[in-house]
């Protein structure tokens, strides 16, 4: 589909991090896993299941992407003789606005050829217009995009013995990071058939949703005598799902349809800190250390000393899989006469392996030095500090109401002016919460098991929050 081709070249261009995009096929409401492709056809006026076999192509040239979908399917239902062969070929344009990290997508049909076939009638698709057009808005942490659709389909019947339009309205709206990604269509379609004595006129609705979500999940070890008691598996499952609603001269009701792919298995680093047995935030600080995200020495994490303003940007990079934006001097060679990369900052020397991880937060604005020239890489973390990056991250800092609120914390007032919309979208969002007495202390100095405490939340809503605002919100299945 469209968005397919938005989302890939965004990678190619912007150097997004991605997994394998989730998005539905095409705009026909179809599902499909590895092996199978299914669909609803209404052409007939009645809904006849069509499974088969799908191909898609791409090609990629400076701000422009085609991709080509083949469908080569058959009636499932043995009572109706049906054949479909379609190919179709969607072309997006991009242009890019990098003042406001946004890019907007123009998509239309290039090439197309579809001939269905059903008992002895034929129905050639002789004309297909179509356009799209979709905003993303690229975050740190994740793109979200929504798209509109307009299109109209005619199809000639049995060699000009009548015709068939189906006038297509929808839209689309999605998210993708490195832990999920979601796109969630809703299309009306308008069928009018003019083929004699079986001419009707109804419509159909089709949502179909198709989601990639990577999770954690703690196995055992089924063995008494290892040198570890279990570890994390990395879980990566992606399902399509949809639903059509239809109303035609004859029929009506409800379909839905569904397929899962098989999941794909990682086995991840085993921790052996012996300073977090029992604590608080242990299974927080192996699940961050299994990933990657933490670091700490073989057998210690110290989690309640102060984390460093460095240790927590290389956490969130990395959490979120953002990429870095430095290149690596030693595998590139510097063109002559080009200058020499100089550092942001006097206190973090370029040839500092994790300078990378800050240079990329500084770009994304995720996170700015204590001063113009100093970056602070040593000192404490507050715990406002902390929270503002993870909603800059996310790039929600500008969901919060207009200046002049207080948040529900009994210690509203304690929170900095510049921290207090990161610090309401976050209560919104579930990555925060108040102690006991409903203080967030936003000027306390944060721990490394707080801090690991505020990553899993963030985690956990780039995996199944955004999701469920995306999909189980949207449609019911």
């Amino acid at each position: 589909m469209k968005t397919k081709i938005i989302l890939t070249l965004l990678i190619i261009c912007l150097l997004i991090p991605t997994t394998s995009m989730a998005t539905p096929l095409e705009f026909v409401g179809g599902v499909q896993n590895e092996h199978q492709y299914e669909e609803i056809v209404f052409i007939t006026g009645q809904p006849i299941k069509f499974v088969g076999s799908y191909s898609a192509s791409q090609k990629v040239k400076n701000e422009e992407e085609s991709v080509t979908y083949k469908f080569k399917l058959q009636s499932e239902e043995p009572k109706v003789l049906g054949k479909l062969d379609r190919t179709v070929t969607y072309v997006t344009s991009l242009s890019k606005h990098a003042g406001v990290g946004q890019t907007i997508g123009q998509t239309s049909v290039s090439k197309y050829k579809e001939t269905i076939k059903i008992g002895s009638d034929t129905y050639n698709l002789t004309d297909y217009q179509f356009s799209k057009s979709d905003i993303i808005d690229q975050r740190p942490a994740s793109d979200f995009y929504s798209g509109n659709i307009k299109g109209r389909k005619y199809y000639d019947y049995n060699k000009s013995q009548g015709n068939v339009i189906i006038d297509i309205t929808g839209g689309n709206v999605g998210y993708e990071n490195f832990w999920g990604s979601t796109e969630t269509q809703i299309i009306d379609h308008i069928i009018t058939a003019d083929i004699g004595q079986n001419s009707f006129q109804g419509s159909y609705t089709h949502q179909v949703s198709d989601s990639m979500t990577k999770s954690l999940r703690y196995s055992e070890n089924d063995a008494s005598f290892s040198s570890f008691h279990g570890g994390h598996i990395r879980v990566t499952e992606k399902n399509v799902v949809s639903k059509y609603d239809y109303r035609l001269s004859k029929s009506h009701g409800s379909i839905s349809l569904s397929q899962d792919m098989v999941p794909r298995l990682e086995r991840l680093i085993v921790p052996k800190f012996r300073d977090v047995n029992g604590h608080w935030a242990e299974e927080d600080i192996k699940k961050l250390y299994s990933l990657d995200v933490f670091e700490g020495g073989n057998t210690t994490f110290s989690p309640d000393t102060p984390i460093t303003r460095l240790d927590f940007t290389k956490a969130i990079m990395k959490a979120s899989d953002i990429r870095t934006s430095m290149e690596e001097t030693k595998k590139t060679r510097r063109r002559r006469n080009q200058p020499e990369e100089v550092s942001y900052f006097k206190d973090i020397a370029i040839s500092n392996e994790d300078y990378k991880y800050v240079k990329s937060a500084v770009d994304s604005n995720i996170i700015a030095g204590i001063s113009k020239d100093l970056f602070g890489p040593k000192k404490s973390l507050k715990r406002s500090e902390a929270i503002v990056i993870l909603v800059r991250a996310l790039g929600f800092e500008n969901r919060a109401p207009n200046p002049g609120y207080m948040t529900s914390f009994s210690d509203d007032k304690d929170i900095p002016n510049w921290a207090k919309d990161s610090i309401y979208m976050a209560k919104e969002l579930n990555l925060l919460e108040g102690d006991k007495a409903n203080r967030i202390n936003p000027n306390g100095i944060l721990t490394r098991a707080e801090a690991s405490d505020l990553i899993v939340r963030f985690l956990e809503f780039l995996e199944k929050d955004l999701q469920r605002d995306y999909r189980d919100n949207i449609i019911e299945f």
